[in-house]
């Protein structure tokens, strides 16, 4: 019952997926190791809705707007406030009020509309979009758990409150719910490069995000997921999946 009511509350944080009466929220942070499965449920959506097309480039599309609406569009808010985190001027303080600042500037369009080409670019490219969003969102999910465990908050939040259940084994325990992946026909020439593209952008944004605004938050965290789907589908696509 305790893992029922953790993904329910999940699903809930993470997608707009009608799932019943409010849920715990404290469930989803004790267990959000949980967090790919959540991946699996929006690809695969995401994945069955592009296979109603079958020319590529309205495929790809359909395939990312899909992911896009289910989450709510609150990932996708995650980087355009990074983008602005990223772009303002001046001292640390400057760039985490610009990260935190409800509104959108440049930096924030600009990093939307790079991100979204890209992704778009490498779902296009691939053979098998239906699978490449699928090991996307499941991997996009995988780095968001890395962070929840290893980001040091910089600010008291959503992050830090359930940071403070992160636990070290959340990260083994969710690389478990990413094997299954491995029953799609995957080689694995594509499924370390998704591997390889995911731990990639974990490890590039802890470093960035460390230097700039001296750890993490709940934009980074969202920010992470909508990098990690862009980076993982180019890897895919240069590999020739």
């Amino acid at each position: 019952m305790i893992i029922f009511e953790a993904l329910r509350a999940m699903l809930q944080f993470t997608t707009i997926l009608p799932v019943g009466r409010r849920a715990d929220y404290d469930a989803f942070a004790r267990h959000a190791y949980l967090l790919p499965l959540s991946g699996y449920l929006v690809g695969g959506i995401a994945g069955l809705s592009a296979m109603l097309f079958a020319e590529p480039q309205i495929a790809g599309a359909v395939a990312l707007a899909v992911a896009l609406v289910l989450t709510g569009f609150n990932h996708f808010d995650g980087l355009c406030d990074l983008g602005d985190g990223m772009m303002a001027h001046g001292s640390r303080e400057k760039r985490v009020t610009a990260l935190t600042d409800r509104t959108l500037g440049a930096g924030a369009v600009g990093a939307a509309v790079v991100v979204m080409l890209l992704a778009y670019a490498g779902i296009t490219s691939v053979t098998c979009i239906a699978g490449a969003i699928v090991i996307a969102e499941v991997m996009g999910k995988f780095v968001q758990v890395l962070l929840i465990a290893t980001g040091r908050p910089f600010r008291d939040g959503m992050f830090s409150y359930i940071h403070t259940f992160a636990r070290w084994w959340f990260i083994p325990l969710s690389g478990l719910l990413v094997l299954p992946l491995l029953l799609l026909p995957v080689s694995l020439v594509f499924a370390g490069a998704a591997v390889a593209a995911a731990l990639l952008t974990a490890g590039l944004l802890l470093m960035v995000t460390g230097c700039l605004f001296g750890g993490v938050n709940g934009d980074i965290i969202g920010a992470s997921h909508e990098l990690t789907r862009c980076m993982v589908l180019l890897a895919l696509a240069v590999t020739g999946f």
